[in-house]
């Protein structure tokens, strides 16, 4: 394909919401024919030096739309598909990239699809610093559509994870789970550390102690950790949530902590299965888990 062909199958596209990640897009890609909404009267304002055509009001900007990219924040995802949704033209693809639940991306495909318009969950999987480089997930029926329209928008690194929407946006926050969660309990440990004057000290134990592994093998090995020895476990993390608090320090991750360990060594699965999903299928398996008790 030249790169003229390439140009005359770049579709016309609108983006709701003009944060940090409609901005950076906009900017490395350039696109001859963009146009854009915010809410706010400073990010309209700035999109002009981004390339980004500016209309009357969001049902301007919509009416031509071939595909459209939903970049709001994540409490306003739904409520910006419902809305707009009068708006979006037959046929036209609205990529919903923000991080909500599938649940919610469920309730914004409704409105959507009621107006005859695809709609795609897509989850962004890195920060949107990489620009058009950015990873992305897409799911629903229209998925596979949808990572022909991202190419030729000039995003390059787009794969389809299956056919239901919300699939996308599952895999995004439950890596979230872990990637915030390391992220706050790295912020609960060096300040506690710190105030006590031992940070060197603790951040060196760390790296004597890590352990190149997959992330497979890093879960096998920590749900194992956690049946057989939780309960002693939890009474050690107990210990460590009260100096935390004597020292004025925020334990709230370590009080979850406490709960999971506990709530995992009183299941009594020890010795526990040898395998991740063995031991996900005994966890589950549990009248705890089922919610029966």
């Amino acid at each position: 394909m030249s790169a003229q062909d390439s140009k005359t199958m770049t579709p016309k596209v609108a983006l709701i919401g003009f944060g940090e990640a409609g901005e950076t897009f906009a900017r490395e890609a350039q696109w001859k024919e963009a146009k854009g909404w915010d809410l706010l009267a400073e990010r309209r304002a700035a999109m002009p030096d981004a390339g980004v055509g500016l209309g009357e009001d969001c049902g301007e900007v919509l009416a031509t739309a071939e595909v459209i990219l939903s970049l709001v924040t994540a409490d306003q995802a739904l409520d910006a598909a419902r809305e707009y949704a009068p708006y979006v033209p037959q046929g036209a693809m609205w990529l919903d990239m923000n991080s909500v639940a599938p649940q919610t991306k469920g309730m914004a495909a409704e409105a959507i699809e009621a107006v005859n318009a695809r709609y795609v969950d897509v989850a962004v999987m890195a920060p949107v610093d990489k620009g058009l480089a950015v990873p992305l997930l897409a799911a629903g029926n229209k998925a596979d559509e949808a990572v022909k329209a991202l190419t030729a928008l000039g995003f390059s690194n787009v794969r389809a994870v299956g056919k239901t929407v919300g699939r996308a946006s599952a895999i995004k926050l439950c890596r979230s789970i872990m990637v915030k969660g390391i992220e706050a309990l790295t912020a609960e440990m060096v300040l506690a550390a710190g105030q006590a004057g031992v940070l060197d000290e603790v951040l060196a134990s760390l790296d004597a102690s890590e352990k190149q592994v997959s992330w497979a093998e890093r879960a096998n090995y920590n749900l194992d950790r956690m049946l057989i020895h939780g309960v002693r476990r939890s009474a050690e993390m107990i210990e460590a949530a009260e100096m935390l608090r004597a020292m004025g320090t925020s334990a709230a991750m370590s009080d979850q902590t406490v709960a999971w360990h506990e709530s995992l060594g009183k299941l009594h699965l020890s010795p526990p299965p040898e395998t991740l999903s063995a031991k996900l299928d005994a966890i589950r398996a549990t009248p705890e888990f089922k919610g029966e008790n």
